[in-house]
């Protein structure tokens, strides 16, 4: 009974290695007897035998499928191979049959194709030049014919030759012109048409009110010429003529604009710096320069609408001698003169003097310093000079003197340090004058009405 179920626990261990029905044998009902559960553990053994068997079979008839695929693609290689060296030996034949033809063609050509040659090379040439003139702005597509005779490898007819003189006539005659189109003008107008000057082959400006001048240049990312605005537009003068210019009648002469160089030299406008720019170069020391000149100017200009308006009042006083008012200089020596009225003379010149030269402070408050002002503002512009001369040769020391725009920091600094020192320089001391002329009247009249007053005080005394 032992060695029996030995016998029957190997087979249930040898059915579970060789089927994954041995699940389902857990899942099914029990056995009811071991007989039955033997037979069971063979059935199931030879369905795993059935299966095993099954897939060897589809094993080998896969790889015999796979074989003949690969004996197939084998078969197409040294067909394509063979269909290359047959490809390769027409081509060289080919090669050979077109030098051939080209030596031919070059011997019956004789002189002609140095003359075709040189008739591509010019239509080359020209057509570049068609390209970049802004006349194809109104005329797009004229270098075509041009740009085909050019890159042509056969012989041009004299239909093709014809259309080097033609272009080159109809250049001519369209740059004596001056003519009005509409066209895209790209960064105007979102892109729509505007009406368009054009003044020859030099320069184009948008003539639809707001004059604005145009650069007829090439993308760089699409290589398409095409008008674009000008970034910084240049003075007011350029601007006005090309107003006049989109504004007269035709047959009318009048002053306009022309770019000789057909657009760099307008373009160059986007480098020049404008005043806010330029303030920006003299660093630290400009700002201190400007802020002098604001500061002394304005108390400057202050200093001469009181002297002034001191001096309107003193005239006044002038002319009502017998009402002195302690509002004005004159006055306040009148009323010094009536506080010592009955005294001597000496007294009263002494009590006149007095109060003159209380009177002479306040005239002469701030001259000074506007006087200080007009004195600092260049020796500021010479420091702003030196210390940019230092920064110019310090990046000469460390770049040398390869690429002059790395010097032009230091250069711009040092020249515009002195332009503004001297701008602020000559302002004030004008205010300057302006403002001790002005003190040195009030005093001299002063003096004169004291001289007077104390004349007839002694006039008095004696009589």
């Amino acid at each position: 009974m032992k060695t029996t179920m030995k016998i029957l626990a190997a087979a249930v261990s040898m059915g579970v290695a060789l089927s994954s029905g041995a699940a389902a044998i857990a899942q099914a009902q029990p056995a009811g007897s071991i007989s039955e559960l033997l037979n069971r553990v063979r059935a199931d053994v030879r369905e795993a035998s059935q299966e095993n068997q099954q897939r060897l079979n589809e094993f080998q008839s896969s790889r015999n499928q796979q074989q003949a695929l690969l004996n197939q693609a084998r078969g197409e290689l040294a067909s394509l191979e063979r269909r290359a060296d047959q490809l390769t030996a027409e081509f060289e034949a080919n090669q050979v049959r077109i030098d051939e033809l080209a030596d031919v063609l070059r011997q019956r050509q004789g002189a002609f194709g140095e003359v075709f040659g040189t008739a591509r090379q010019v239509a080359g040439e020209f057509a570049a030049i068609i390209d970049g003139s802004i006349i194809s702005a109104q005329y797009p597509g004229r270098a075509g014919a041009l740009d085909a005779l050019a890159t042509s490898n056969v012989l041009p007819t004299r239909e093709e030759l014809d259309f080097i003189p033609r272009r080159v006539i109809e250049e001519m005659i369209y740059q004596q012109s001056v003519t009005t189109f509409q066209s895209r003008v790209l960064g105007i107008n979102d892109g729509q048409p505007v009406s368009v000057t054009r003044v020859g082959p030099f320069v184009a400006f948008s003539s639809d009110g707001a004059e604005r001048f145009a650069l007829w240049s090439q993308d760089d990312a699409t290589g398409e010429w095409r008008l674009a605005d000008l970034a910084r537009q240049p003075d007011a003068q350029f601007i006005g003529g090309a107003s006049t210019l989109a504004g007269a009648d035709a047959g009318e002469i009048v002053m306009g604009v022309v770019d000789p160089s057909r657009g760099p030299l307008l373009e160059i406008y986007k480098d020049v710096p404008n005043l806010q720019e330029r303030i920006d170069q003299s660093g630290n020391v400009g700002l201190v320069i400007i802020g002098l000149l604001i500061g002394a100017g304005a108390f400057g200009l202050f200093r001469i609408f009181q002297l002034f308006m001191t001096m309107g009042a003193v005239g006044g006083q002038k002319r009502s001698p017998n009402k002195p008012k302690k509002g004005n200089p004159l006055g306040r020596v009148m009323l010094a003169y009536e506080s010592a009225k009955g005294g001597d003379v000496e007294t009263v010149e002494l009590k006149l003097d007095n109060a003159i030269l209380q009177e002479t402070p306040k005239l002469e408050f701030g001259l000074n310093f506007l006087k200080l002002a007009a004195g600092i503002a260049p020796l500021l512009g010479l420091l702003g000079t030196v210390t940019g001369m230092i920064k110019t040769f310090t990046q000469i020391t460390l770049f040398g003197t390869g690429d002059p725009k790395v010097m032009a920091g230091g250069i711009s600094e040092a020249l515009m340090t002195t332009v503004l020192g001297l701008i602020a320089a000559i302002p004030l001391l004008f205010i300057h004058s302006f403002a001790a002329s002005f003190a040195r009247g009030v005093q001299q009249v002063l003096e004169e009405q004291a001289a007077g007053i104390v004349a007839r005080h002694a006039e008095e005394s004696n009589g």
